[in-house]
């Protein structure tokens, strides 16, 4: 177990991407059942192998643990430097369990270039692992940047019809973001003589220069969440992505730009980010507000969907910059549970976009007369984006509305919307698809949901009950991490 303990992280990271070049060299698609399986195989094995990060944590400590350390270009100070703490280990675990649900999701409905599909989604699995373990500023700035490759693939491969003007979109946006933190990153190595990010937090700067930092950070995190005013790339490229890449998009890569603040922004630029937590905290409520009622005109499920998880996710970045523990941890919770909910509605879309060929609302009604069971899935989806208690999707919103409740009455309320407008547009869009009579052919001659589709969706609504019904597990593993990014955040650096 010690050796393990010592290269876990460097095998959940690298596994998958020497999966993903053993499922290329099955060929074109006349191997594609052994494509499949392989993906599958390794998927699997990289779900089992994560296990160890959650059994074997240490739940009394802070420090970063798993560590793994070595030279990679020493005359830069460059490491090979991974570690994970409460923060970023239930991460890992949420992109490994999502890729077997993608796998498995995509068995029947690809069907062109399958060994590039799958891999696709091994690699993208490796990297996302990266950029949550890397401790190393240039090592974090290559897995973040190189994940970014196989979603434009993914996307402009198998997605829809403008594909290419949503992929085109999402890579400039994210890519342009992105180079003011490579930006950043060369300031602190000039500052400290190294990239290693545990040093970044305790260099003494200046508030002026903070400032500047946080908006170099900002660019590159903000646009990933994304946060107003800065979303517009994220409806596109879900509306046209393959419904395992809306998946993937929302479930897993959008949390990496909230996991950002959390490991570079609030360590590091604590005074700027007091200085800037009204800004962060307008921006994160008009999200919450503005966006949700955006969401409330759409007529595309999956543009509904996507512009709800823009409103949810800031209800993420308003936990973090009010400060306290409830609204961090209810954050971070919100951030689990939203991977989990917003996968599971894309991936309902997607079954009956593969049945139907159609994303438009008015195109359906009466599906529960057809297909009951999937209904029933969709209903407790519908239930958890709500934020119903009993599901994960009331854990995380609760935490943060207590936590907001603590620094601002106001903030509380306005927060408190999401549950006002969430069940407008998730019901809305829920009576209109599944209740009524049955008025449209196609409809009439659906038929209901097998054991694959039966298999990912219920993985996810364990997911969900188990979450909602015991947050517990996951609250003291990050418990302790949270309370020393607090207390790193009440020091000042000037």
């Amino acid at each position: 177990m010690t050796l393990l303990d010592n290269n876990i992280l460097s095998l959940v990271i690298w596994l998958p991407i020497l999966g993903a070049i053993v499922v290329l060299a099955t060929g074109g698609d006349k191997n594609a059942p052994l494509a499949k399986k392989l993906a599958l195989g390794f998927s699997l094995a990289e779900f089992v192998v994560s296990i160890p990060l959650f059994t074997r944590f240490d739940r009394t400590t802070s420090s970063m643990q798993f560590v793994e350390q070595s030279e990679w270009v020493p005359g830069f100070g460059i490491e090979y430097f991974l570690g994970v703490d409460g923060i970023s280990m239930p991460f890992i675990l949420l992109t490994t369990i999502l890729t077997v649900v993608v796998v498995i999701a995509g068995w029947e409905v690809i069907q062109r270039r399958v060994a590039h599909y799958m891999a696709a989604f091994l690699f993208i699995e490796g990297l996302m692992i990266g950029v949550f373990s890397a401790l190393d500023a240039v090592l974090f700035y290559v897995f973040w940047e190189a994940m970014l490759i196989p979603m434009f693939l993914i996307i402009g491969i198998w997605g829809g019809d403008n594909r290419i003007y949503a992929t085109i979109k999402f890579f400039l946006y994210t890519l342009l973001g992105s180079l003011l933190m490579l930006v950043a990153f060369v300031y602190l190595y000039f500052k400290t003589g190294s990239f290693n990010i545990l040093e970044f937090h305790a260099i003494p700067l200046s508030l002026s220069v903070q400032t500047l930092l946080f908006f170099a950070f900002f660019a590159a995190f903000a646009v990933k969440v994304p946060m107003f005013p800065v979303h517009t790339w994220l409806p596109d490229a879900h509306t046209e992505a393959p419904t395992g890449g809306s998946v993937i998009l929302a479930a897993i890569m959008l949390k990496m730009g909230a996991y950002g603040f959390l490991r570079f922004n609030l360590p590091i630029l604590p005074d700027a980010s007091r200085e800037m937590a009204g800004f962060m905290i307008t921006l994160s409520l008009i999200a919450v507000v503005y966006i949700a009622l955006v969401a409330l005109v759409q007529k595309d499920m999956k543009r509904l969907i996507a512009y709800s998880s823009i409103s949810h996710m800031g209800f993420v970045t308003l936990g973090f910059f009010i400060f306290n523990a409830n609204g961090i941890e209810g954050g971070i919770i919100q951030m689990i549970s939203h991977g989990f909910i917003s996968g599971a509605l894309f991936l309902c879309v997607g079954v009956l976009y593969d049945r139907m060929h159609s994303r438009n609302i008015d195109d359906y009604g009466g599906v529960v007369n057809t297909m009951p069971i999937f209904a029933s899935f969709m209903m407790l989806f519908a239930m958890a984006n709500v934020g119903l208690p009993g599901t994960s999707g009331f854990v995380g919103e609760f935490l943060v509305i207590m936590g907001s409740f603590q620094v601002n009455g106001w903030y509380a309320a306005l927060a408190a919307t999401t549950l006002i407008f969430g069940a407008a547009y998730t019901l809305w869009m829920y009576k209109r698809v599944i209740f009524g009579k049955v008025v449209a052919d196609g409809v009439a001659a659906l038929k209901d949901i097998g054991s694959r589709e039966i298999l990912f969706l219920s993985i996810l609504a364990i997911a969900v009950l188990g979450l909602g019904l015991w947050p517990n597990p996951l609250l003291e593993v990050m418990h302790v991490s949270v309370d020393h990014l607090l207390d790193q955040t009440a020091i000042s650096k000037f």
